[in-house]
């Protein structure tokens, strides 16, 4: 019984080895892992390429204050971080935990203490809304919604 087992296993094995082995050589170890991470959801790359058309802005932060300043941002605002890389300086993130239009985020140190932010994504609705979002709290403009069952502070309570 045991060898049954092992012999389906083995044929198993040689039968996906010429694929792996296809899949190595033609793309080598960076596509496959972008390749996994697009099929898992949380791939990057995407990102990346849409950076040419990306909303920037320059603030006077150093590049440390202001990836801290960001992910401050990205919390309070309510977009969901999936992916994040100092080294690479960046941060992916969805717009919200419910809504998964995935947006970049990609810092550039352009001087002592400036720091341009770049922000990417396939949709022009996600880029506008995180880019809206992280530039007024770091502008100290940010001005939360009501949430559901308040009153809004602009609507008159009638007393």
């Amino acid at each position: 019984m045991k060898v049954k087992s092992t012999t389906k296993k083995l044929n198993l094995s040689l039968t996906l080895l010429p694929f792996i082995f296809y899949l190595f050589s033609f793309y080598g170890c960076a596509s496959i892992k972008e390749a996994a991470r697009g099929f898992a959801g949380i791939s990057t790359k995407a990102l990346e390429e849409s950076r040419k058309d990306a909303i920037r802005k320059t603030f006077n932060y150093n590049y440390s204050a202001c990836y801290d300043k960001v992910k401050a941002a990205l919390q309070e605002t309510g977009s969901y971080i999936y992916a994040q890389s100092k080294n690479k300086r960046m941060i992916a993130v969805y717009v919200s935990e419910s809504d998964t239009t995935p947006v970049g985020i990609f810092l550039k140190m352009t001087g002592r203490n400036k720091t341009q932010i770049e922000i990417s994504s396939p949709s022009t609705y996600g880029k506008e809304t995180v880019a809206k979002n992280v530039f007024s709290v770091l502008e100290g403009t940010y001005k939360p919604k009501a949430e559901k069952g308040q009153p809004d502070e602009k609507k008159e309570t009638g007393y």
